[in-house]
């Protein structure tokens, strides 16, 4: 049973809250997805390791990759059953933990990358993963969960105190935040994955009700190290001032991905036909498998695709709406942030709407560190979608004397 109570601006929010069963939509089509993904590694694995073989003259076996993806797949589906179970009382004490051990991997990285060590895997110039002999870690996933649990505990609290305008609060909220872009965009040159820090940062903020002058400040201010980091960045300028080239060497990556969208028609060209995945795509089982799933299994394919993660994010925003503590509302709002910001600019990327950017599909893409840390988001609200109330969140003005009452406002079985 939870119990708590939420003060703002003479305002009260208090309850008791008994658990009730959790929003299965979010765990069903959470499990969906793995296993779409699942499906569609097993059909182009197989494509990428003769590619692999072929280019570099390595000996990976043809099941290498549907073999990773299905532990991949295991242990996410146990990280999502733990985030479900392990109370969010407990989670929410090791937030500063996670948060500043996720910059603290993240500084450890760059050191080992300007050491030249083997332990820093760099590529094209990037080096954003830990190398364990085969086994690659991503810091800035830590930093993504992180981010959630830290904002939505200090933001709650400044509210709680009505110090949200106040240095207390601006002064963590920019540090935390700002370190966390400058490792990301600056130091590990990612910035598809700096973006969906920014979509968490900014949407967290204007829920958290901070007045709206701060919030477009801030907004600003996010924007303007953007722009310094794409300007500032040969490649970055390269990828936007070629974005509508007629060049084909400049469009190559996204022309093929078109083309296996096209190509897929209505229904698709059936599992196992992609041509494709063959060594025509770029990164054909990661960044962009949801070309290669048009090209599979057609348009209606990628609308049955969208449809789910469509509902899947609302459902998110519905639980983060029907919380009514703070803390926690912000939490699934942070979490709705992440996945949306991924799921729109892949697929957008994919679709010649933006410039490229390297970020992958949630649940779908091949890889480990990201498909473990969204199943940990996504089972941690799954788990607060147990304490949603029957109303969206309200704020009711009480007096200065039913400030001492200890009667909950709402009871919800």
């Amino acid at each position: 049973m939870f119990r708590g109570e939420q003060w703002m601006r003479g305002y009260r929010v208090r309850w008791v809250m008994r658990r009730h069963k959790s929003d299965r939509i979010i765990g069903a089509l959470t499990v969906v997805l793995l296993g779409v993904g699942l499906i569609v590694i097993y059909t182009i694995g197989p494509m990428r390791v003769n590619v692999l073989n072929a280019t570099y003259g390595s000996n990976y076996s043809e099941n290498y990759f549907v073999i990773r993806q299905a532990i991949n797949v295991i242990l996410s589906l146990i990280v999502l059953v733990v985030a479900f179970k392990l109370p969010y009382q407990v989670i929410r004490k090791f937030s500063k933990v996670v948060m500043f051990g996720g910059l603290a991997l993240s500084a450890l990285l760059a050191i080992l990358a300007v050491a030249g060590s083997s332990l820093a895997k760099c590529e094209l110039g990037a080096c954003r993963w830990f190398d364990f002999g085969g086994l690659s870690f991503q810091p800035a996933e830590v930093l993504k969960i992180g981010l959630v649990l830290y904002l939505a505990g200090l933001m709650a609290e400044r509210k709680k105190e009505g110090k949200l305008s106040s240095l207390d609060f601006w002064i963590p909220f920019a540090v935390v935040s700002g370190l966390s872009l400058l490792f990301v965009v600056v130091i590990q040159k990612d910035l598809g994955t700096g973006v969906s820090l920014m979509a968490i940062i900014l949407a967290m903020l204007f829920m958290s009700g901070v007045k709206i002058q701060y919030f477009i400040a801030t907004l600003g201010v996010v924007a303007a190290c953007g722009v310094v980091a794409i300007v500032s960045s040969p490649h970055r300028v390269e990828r936007l001032l070629t974005f509508n080239s007629e060049d084909s060497s400049d469009t190559y990556h996204i022309e093929n991905a078109m083309i296996a969208i096209g190509t897929g028609g209505l229904l698709g060209v059936g599992i196992g036909n992609s041509v494709q995945a063959t060594g025509y795509l770029p990164e054909s089982i990661n960044d962009s498998v949801f070309a290669v799933m048009g090209e599979t299994f057609g348009f209606v394919g990628l609308v049955v695709i969208v449809g789910c993660f469509t509902i899947l994010l609302m459902r998110l925003l519905r639980t983060a709406n029907y919380l009514q503590d703070t803390e926690e509302s912000l939490v699934v709002v942070g979490v709705f942030a992440w996945a949306t910001a991924h799921v729109v600019i892949n697929i957008a990327s994919m679709t010649g709407l933006i410039p490229l950017t390297g970020i992958t599909l949630p649940l779908l893409s091949y890889g480990g560190t990201s498909m473990l840390f969204t199943a940990a988001a996504l089972g941690l609200a799954l788990q607060l979608s147990c304490y949603t109330s029957r109303e969206p969140r309200t704020e009711e003005k009480v007096s200065a004397s039913a400030k001492t009452t200890h009667e909950p406002r709402r009871r919800v079985a």
